[in-house]
This record gives C-alpha cells, sequence and structure tokens, in this order.
C-alpha cells in the first residue's frame, strides 16, 4: 500500500474533533486582533453614522423610485458624509494631539526657568480621572494650564466673555472643567500649607490661529500656544501679588506631594 495514500498518512482523512476545535481555536486568535483594533479605532463610530445614514437614505429612495435609485442615493450620502467630516474632523486621535500639544508646552516652560518658574506636568487630582497637563509655579503665581492640540482647519472664536467656539463647536465644558482643574489644585495646595493658595487656569491652544493675544473666557485665560513664555513673563509684571524664591520651592513642594505624577 502506498505510504502516501494508505490509512497512515499524514494530513488526510477526517480531522478529529480536538483538531477541529484547535484549528477554531486559532482562526479566533487572528480574527480577534483585527476586532479589537476596529473597535478600539476612534474613527469606528463616524462609520457607523454614515453606514446608517446611507442605508436609510438608500431604503427611502428605493422605496419611492426604485433600487438602481436607492442605491445611487445611499452612495451619494456616503460620499457627502466623508467630504463633510474630511473638513470639520481631525484625522489625528485625540490622545495623540493631547500628548504633542503638552511636550511644545513643556519644552516652553522649560525656557522659563531663568524667569524663576518651575512646572509639575501630567499631574493627577485625587479621587478623579481628571489630569492636570501643567502645574506651573514662580513669581507670577501659580497656574493650572491645559495643552490643547485642536484642528487647524477650523477657525476659533469667541462670544462675549464667556463662550468659546472651535468651528461651530463650543466648548464651554472645556473651559469649565479648566476651571474645576484650578479649584481642585487650589484646595488641596491650600490643605497642604495651611494657607490659602490661589490657582489661575489657562488653555493653550495649538493649531488653529488665535486671533488674540490673551483672552479672558469665563475665568480662563486662552492663548496660542507660541505666546506660553510672553504670558509667563507679563504675570511677573502685571500680578500684584509676587511670590518669592521661598514660596515658590514651597508650593513646588507641596503640590509634588498632593497632586500625584501619571506615568
Amino acid at each position: 500500500m502506498d505510504p502516501e495514500t494508505g490509512p497512515e498518512a499524514k494530513g488526510t482523512g477526517p480531522a478529529s474533533p480536538a483538531e477541529t476545535r484547535g484549528q477554531a481555536r486559532g482562526e479566533l486568535v487572528r480574527v480577534r486582533p483585527v476586532l479589537g483594533g476596529l473597535v478600539g479605532d476612534p474613527r469606528l463610530p463616524i462609520w457607523i453614522a454614515r453606514a446608517v445614514m446611507a442605508l436609510a437614505g438608500g431604503i427611502a429612495i428605493t422605496l419611492w423610485q426604485g433600487w438602481r435609485l436607492g442605491l445611487t442615493a445611499a452612495a451619494v450620502i456616503a460620499v457627502a458624509d466623508t467630504i463633510y467630516r474630511s473638513r470639520t474632523t481631525s484625522v489625528v486621535p485625540a490622545a495623540v494631539m493631547v500628548t504633542s500639544a503638552q511636550r511644545r508646552t513643556r519644552r516652553r516652560l522649560f525656557m522659563l526657568r531663568p524667569a524663576g518658574y518651575v512646572a509639575l506636568h501630567r499631574r493627577a487630582i485625587p479621587g478623579s480621572d481628571s489630569v492636570i497637563d501643567h502645574l506651573v509655579i514662580g513669581p507670577g503665581g501659580v497656574f493650572a494650564v491645559d495643552s490643547e492640540r485642536w484642528d487647524r482647519r477650523l477657525p476659533v472664536r469667541t462670544v462675549s466673555t464667556q463662550l468659546l467656539y472651535h468651528g461651530p463647536y463650543s466648548q464651554r465644558e472645556r473651559l469649565a472643567h479648566a476651571n474645576w482643574e484650578a479649584d481642585q489644585a487650589a484646595t488641596r495646595l491650600s490643605e497642604a500649607l495651611g494657607k490659602k493658595v490661589s490657582v489661575r487656569p489657562a488653555m493653550v491652544i495649538y493649531g488653529p490661529t488665535i486671533p488674540w493675544i490673551v483672552a479672558n473666557l469665563d475665568g480662563v485665560d486662552v492663548f496660542s500656544g507660541k505666546r506660553v513664555r510672553k504670558y509667563f513673563k507679563r504675570q511677573n509684571r502685571t500680578n500684584r501679588t509676587r511670590l518669592d524664591a521661598g514660596q515658590v520651592e514651597d508650593i513646588h513642594v507641596a503640590a509634588a506631594l498632593a497632586l500625584p505624577p501619571v506615568s
């Protein structure tokens, strides 16, 4: 009997149940990373919304004018939504943008050391999931700075002294959160030092053109990333209450203990 065709030949004949289960597990292992990548993709909600809109429009037109026009309508809706979102939505994931903005601000703050400023970066607020991007301490006071990188294709504008818009999107919640972070930092520093410490909220924006020097919006100083050094040097001249080197060091040490670092 030919050993390649006989009953003892390897790789022929029906697979055993154990072999079948092993093959299935192998396929599942190969599929899981793909599914995990799709679920973790920040564009997935956009794709789902686009598919739903195209499907709904296609069905409506099909019931009205027939499947040919329905298919065309679905394709047109998908293309139109793709074009619209490409103009209004950044293609860079939010986490990457924030990290990039934080790095740029960190470099600018390092250059302020000769002016008496020290900074702690990525400090956690105990009891919450919030992180202060930069806690800056110097002669001009204490500041909780939020570094943002926004889509440069969308304009930035204000309405009165309370509202900030990036394109059509209100940034009211971002301003409120910046105020909350500054309040939390002030509370913890005051408790640690046994005296009142004020913390001023600030927001640094990279990407779009900022059509002002510094705007105080809902209590938050908002300015372009390229003005970081000028902003803090100006605080040395304009703030009535200045911190001396000893006070800066005391607050720096207290902040390092009260606001733990985030790895």
